[in-house]
């Protein structure tokens, strides 16, 4: 490699790192005879998978010059930073030997916009094609999509990659507006609803010919920005929500804003990411997907905002006490799913077990069962604790809490006891 590739790669990673939404799932794009690469079914992503392997993604931008002055973002065209582009052919050499030195697995490519939507978009699909067609990568492929390009540059990349996303950055269209004045709703929602058309066109092809060509299998998602406006997580959660109801949607990536301009009169005051907030809203966004909770359950106008103090689950038992405590021997898994401290499968795990005896608070720990919050919450065989409703919501709350908050103390102590 060398230094003026090197020096390309050294900024355009450095700009890359700000988008979050570049964890995989959902696809198992095979090798074929002469290729080089697989995408197999358990994903790949900046993550552990279940066995302990580490997995790791190729994330770049293609360039960082953009035509966009967005408030929030480190590449805005009035920000006097080293600007760099790769050359289509460069950056399908640099994947290609990136993956033969097993650096990588795959790659995550953005850009930012340079010239229009449509010369930008015509570049990341040259280097996905040269890297299918020409390279016979069959990794997996995370490209971004840029709002406003053409739908046929659109379909060209639909059939070469595995996932898409395209970011809305900011959950209402308002907030966008004053942070990022040449941005708006319908050129973002436009590709989402082009993509998700070619999806099910793609799906009904295939039940006729199974040659058909696959678009776009792992799905699309998006990234919003959370503190940089003061949308509460009523409306992010309900904007994630409606997403949801999309059949080809997958996931919303939640960033918490990070102050990299300053100067801005219509940027908060922000010393540091807000962290927990985010942290929250994965949270909350878990229990949607997979828990059956609505996000009207989680967040409501007397309660617009997540609790910063317990995690959502907690809240949302701590303000419906009329529902427990449940006896987990007979209770419904839909109500089971719903106590603090319990997961889907240890859910199922109970309503399987139970068929063979009324379970015990120690059969109930050997199952997965986190004791220490589902404890004030249901009833079982034996168990002596006394509920939320005896000891009151805000009791209960308090106690939550101060463990939650002495954990991550000892975490954090641990954390730098052992880097020293």
């Amino acid at each position: 490699m060398n230094e003026k590739t090197l020096e390309k790669l050294q900024i355009l990673a450095d700009a890359a790192k700000y988008d979050v939404s570049c964890a995989s799932s959902g696809t198992s794009r095979s090798n074929v005879k002469g290729g080089i690469g697989t995408a197999a079914g358990w994903g790949i992503c900046h993550s552990f998978t279940p066995d302990g392997r580490c997995i790791s993604l190729f994330k770049i931008l293609l360039t960082n010059h953009c035509i966009y002055d967005c408030a929030y973002c480190s590449n805005r065209r009035s920000n006097d930073v080293k600007r760099a582009a790769f050359t289509a052919e460069e950056l399908a050499e640099l994947t290609i030997e990136f993956y033969r030195r097993n650096y990588i697995e795959g790659l995550f490519l953005s850009s930012g916009v340079m010239r229009n939507p449509d010369y930008t978009m015509e570049r990341m699909v040259r280097v996905v094609k040269l890297l299918r067609e020409v390279h016979r990568f069959n990794g997996y492929i995370h490209m971004k999509t840029i709002p406003g390009a053409s739908s046929e540059l659109i379909a060209q990349a639909g059939v070469l990659v595995d996932r898409m996303s395209v970011n809305l950055e900011i959950p209402s269209e308002q907030n966008l507006k004053l942070l990022a004045p040449e941005k708006d709703y319908p050129s973002v929602f436009a590709p989402m609803r082009f993509i998700q058309q070619g999806m099910l066109e793609s799906a009904e092809d295939r039940k006729k010919f199974r040659s058909a060509p696959k678009f776009v299998p792992a799905g699309q998602s998006t990234q919003v920005i959370i503190g940089a406006t003061p949308d509460n997580d009523k409306q992010i959660l309900s904007l994630a929500s409606a997403l949801y109801k999309r059949p080809s949607f997958k996931r919303v990536y939640y960033s918490g804003y990070i102050p990299v301009n300053s100067g801005d009169s219509r940027l908060p005051a922000l010393s540091k990411p807000p962290l927990v907030r985010e942290n929250r809203l994965y949270q909350a966004d878990w229990l949607m997907r997979f828990y059956e909770f609505k996000a009207g359950e989680l967040v409501d106008d007397s309660h617009p905002d997540l609790d910063l103090d317990v995690d959502p689950k907690m809240g949302w038992a701590l303000r419906h006490p009329e529902f427990f405590p449940i006896d987990v021997n007979t209770a419904p898994y839909e109500m089971i799913l719903r106590v603090p401290g319990i997961g889907v499968k240890s859910a199922k795990l109970i309503v399987t077990s139970r068929r063979y005896g009324r379970l015990s608070s120690e059969q109930l720990k050997k199952i997965g069962v986190v004791m220490k919050r589902a404890q004030y919450f249901i009833a079982c065989r034996e168990l002596p604790m006394q509920t939320v409703n005896e000891l009151t919501p805000q009791y209960v709350r308090r106690q939550v809490s101060q463990k939650q908050k002495k954990a991550a103390a000892e975490l954090l102590q641990y954390s730098i006891d052992w880097g020293e």
